[in-house]
């Protein structure tokens, strides 16, 4: 009996071994010995046999190995290097680990040439360096590569098409898939997701009809791409077709009813639906705040069986966006994972609900900012008027090193503008090249503008020229520019090429080209784009085109076809068209429609300061004194401030402000020795005081002196004081420049030999020579 044990238990052993070894098997196999059951002493060399150093070999490769791949997936290329040259013995396997290693951490370089020192290639290692290239969306040395494969299998085609499919070359990789003798399910799903990710919904409808026995993943695929194109019909037909649905199904149609407003039907799928995951009540509760339904949505959320961050997040931003930043911050605080995007939504919030100082608190308080949490906290201080803290936010972002996107830039551009502030705009144009970003349209339309609003038009134009897709936004922006500056030949010229190279003009084009047609007195001309832009350009007029049209004629002193115009309108006139009727009754003294024009804008917006100011001009210039006093009265009865004027410049890129009579700035006495010189000098050469607009009846003396240490005159002394010869002039204004100023500014450009550059709540003016850009047309 005990031999008859031990031959079993000899027996079991050696099968152990052999189902271990294949090679013994082999052995074996070729061996003349018919016994099954071995004798010890063969029994004793299959145990040597098993411990021989080349068999502990494989087993040391593979320790090997796993280090070399280790190593490389936490980007330690170097220690995964060192590792290979120490190994006594490399198989195909372990050159493979480090080319897939090198591909997945960017060092294409390195992977090919390990790849081209292989000594024997096996389909793994052509797989690996092409999927490798696909994954780095090196599409041509990915295709060399399968051009050059000895030998291909359904994982080589598989790559390719999906490489092709993933960076939208859907015709390539549909000729991949033809090409393929053998396909499998990612075949067809590659090739289905190719149609479905690039809108093309009618190809993957017929792809996906040409085969039966689709997965539940490719009939989701399908019905999401059909969501995303807002298709629901499309959708929940195949949503009904399906044989066999699962989570991401019911979540798919619940989603794609919820934001499409459809709620009703997407509770009703939830009901249905046979089991609900996180997903699917996060989708309920994000469908109720998209659609404002804060009370429903939280509703939702309470009865969650169970949360994660993006239902949390979700019910957060719901009640940011109704401005309820009390609910907001109570579960934020009761949250227990959080991440930045929920600290970015309460900043966020708090910014849009104007509480900057709650928003700068969890700022500081936040364990990891992103680049969205820089961006947050700078929008917020630039859209509450903090420019100066916005700035300084900025430069402590890039001091900390913070990889900066896209938002971060466009925000500071955009208080350089409002600033004009030019010389750090033309700093964060720098940066901007640096980091790549200028050539796009979503921070080159943001340098348009920040150009444009300082008074560098040429360098609007140049930043204009580099950017590579212009869109409608982008010339919309340029010619706008050239229009505010007075150049509105420049501007049609560039309407002219905008059409020719196939963008469509839209409603903001319009406005544009009548602002520059209206500067420029070219009346006929806009007639005929105002007439012809519904047929030409389907483009029904707006009550922005109205009011270009009143401006034009009235500038133009056609008051009486102005008002036939307004009269004629589709809708009633706003609070602007007869603001633009008002300036033009200024310009030409019409006294009896600026009244009524008057009359109308007080009684839709009483508290207009400019427009009192602008009528009382008017009664000025017309020596009426009693409707001056009358239209002060009025103003102190209703309670409306005139807005002090400012005007301020930028001096080496600190902003010099200044007010009427100013007597604060370090350098007052100076500039005003300056001026009392220069005044001399204006006289001189035929200036002369425009005193009828002076709202006081004093002395032509006295007249003058208030009209001489306006805040724009200032300003300039200041400027030429300060800036060297050969640059110009930038100086910004808070209200429209006064008709004396403006005189005197031509002058100025003429006696000093400089060109002044001054913005006004309007538009800009070039001076230069005795002449501005306006041509006196304001």
């Amino acid at each position: 009996m005990r031999g008859i044990n031990r031959l079993r238990q000899l027996h079991s052993g050696s099968c152990s071994i052999l189902q271990q070894q294949p090679s013994i098997v082999n052995n074996l196999q070729s061996s003349t010995n018919t016994n099954p059951y071995p004798s010890k002493k063969t029994f004793r060399q299959k145990i040597k046999a098993k411990n021989k150093p080349e068999h502990v070999g494989d087993w040391d490769i593979k320790q090997w190995n796993m280090a070399i791949t280790t190593h490389m997936r936490n980007g330690r290329c170097d220690s995964a290097l060192h590792v290979f040259n120490s190994m006594p013995r490399r198989s195909a396997v372990s050159y493979n680990a480090l080319i897939c290693g090198y591909l997945s951490n960017g060092n294409f370089d390195l992977a090919r040439e390990l790849f081209d020192k292989m000594p024997e290639r096996d389909l793994v290692s052509w797989n690996v360096m092409i999927s490798g290239y696909v994954r780095n969306k090196n599409l041509c040395a990915a295709r060399k590569l399968f051009d050059m494969m000895p030998k291909r299998d359904v994982v080589s085609w598989n790559s390719m098409l999906s490489g092709f499919a993933q960076n939208g070359y859907v015709e390539e990789a549909r000729r991949i898939f033809n090409r393929m003798p053998e396909k499998n399910e990612v075949s067809w799903n590659g090739l289905l997701a190719a149609y479905v990710q690039n809108g093309r919904m009618e190809e993957a409808c017929v792809l996906f009809e040409s085969k039966v026995d689709w997965e539940a993943v490719s009939w989701n695929s399908l019905m999401g791409g059909f969501v995303k194109q807002k298709r629901l019909v499309d959708a929940r037909q195949l949503f009904d077709r399906m044989p066999l649905r699962d989570e991401v199904s019911w979540n798919t149609m619940i989603t794609g009813y919820a934001q499409n407003n459809d709620l009703a039907e997407a509770r009703r799928l939830f009901e249905e639906a046979p089991v609900r995951d996180v997903f699917t009540w996060t989708a309920m509760v994000s469908g109720y705040v998209q659609n404002g339904m804060v009370d429903e949505a939280r509703k939702v959320f309470d009865a969650m069986p169970e949360k994660n961050t993006i239902s949390w997040n979700a019910m957060i931003a719901g009640y940011a966006q109704i401005k309820r930043m009390d609910m907001a911050r109570e579960l934020f605080e009761a949250m227990t994972c959080k991440n930045v995007a929920s600290w970015n939504t309460m900043i966020t919030g708090y910014t849009q609900s104007g509480e900057i100082t709650h928003a700068r608190s969890l700022f500081n308080r936040m364990p990891w900012r992103d680049c969205i949490s820089w961006a947050a906290m700078i929008a917020g201080y630039a859209q509450s008027g903090n420019f100066e803290d916005a700035m300084h936010l900025f430069m402590e972002m890039k001091r900390d090193g913070e990889r900066m996107n896209r938002s971060p830039f466009t925000t500071v551009l955009s208080i350089c503008a409002n600033l004009a502030s030019l010389e750090l705009g033309r700093q964060l144009h720098c940066q901007l090249v640096k980091v790549g970003f200028e050539a796009g349209c979503f921070v080159g339309n943001a340098l348009l503008v920040m150009y444009c609003k300082c008074g560098s038009v040429e360098e609007a134009y140049h930043a204009f020229e580099e950017i590579i897709d212009k869109d409608v936004i982008s010339w919309n922006t340029m010619i706008a520019g050239y229009a505010r500056h007075g150049f509105g030949k420049h501007a049609l010229m560039l309407f002219e090429l905008m059409k020719k190279v196939g963008i469509k003009p839209d409603d903001v084009t319009m406005v544009g080209v009548f602002s520059a047609c209206s500067h420029t007195g070219l009346v006929e001309r806009a007639r005929e784009y105002f007439y012809s832009m519904n047929r030409d350009y389907g483009i029904i007029a707006n009550s922005k085109h109205y009011t270009c049209m009143v401006d034009l004629l009235g500038r133009a002193g056609r008051l009486e076809e102005a008002e036939n115009l307004m009269r004629n309108m589709p809708f009633e006139p706003d609070a602007a068209t007869w603001g633009a009727l008002l300036g033009a009754c200024r310009i030409h003294g019409n006294t009896e429609l600026a009244e009524k024009a008057g009359a109308m804008i007080f009684e839709m917006e009483p508290d207009n300061a400019g427009m009192y100011v602008l009528l009382s001009n008017l009664y000025a210039a017309s020596g009426r004194w009693g409707d001056v006093s009358r239209m002060r009265l009025k103003m102190r009865d209703k309670g409306v401030k005139k807005v002090t004027g400012y005007s301020w410049l930028e001096v080496q890129n600190k902003v010099h402000t200044f007010s009427v009579g100013d007597t604060f700035h370090p350098e007052k006495d100076r500039i005003y020795a300056y001026l009392e010189e220069l005044e001399l000098k204006l006289k001189k050469d035929g200036f002369v005081y425009s005193t009828k607009l002076v709202l006081h009846d004093v002395g032509e003396e006295e007249k003058e002196h208030m009209l001489k240490y306006h805040s724009e005159k200032l300003a300039v002394a200041y400027g030429l004081l300060s800036i060297p010869d050969g640059r110009p002039i930038r100086v910004i204004k808070n209200l429209r420049v006064c008709e004396d100023c403006h005189n005197a500014m031509k002058h100025i450009s003429k006696i000093e030999g400089r060109l002044i550059i001054l913005r006004d709540n309007n538009r800009f003016h070039h001076f230069s020579g005795g002449s501005c850009s306006c041509g006196d047309y304001w």
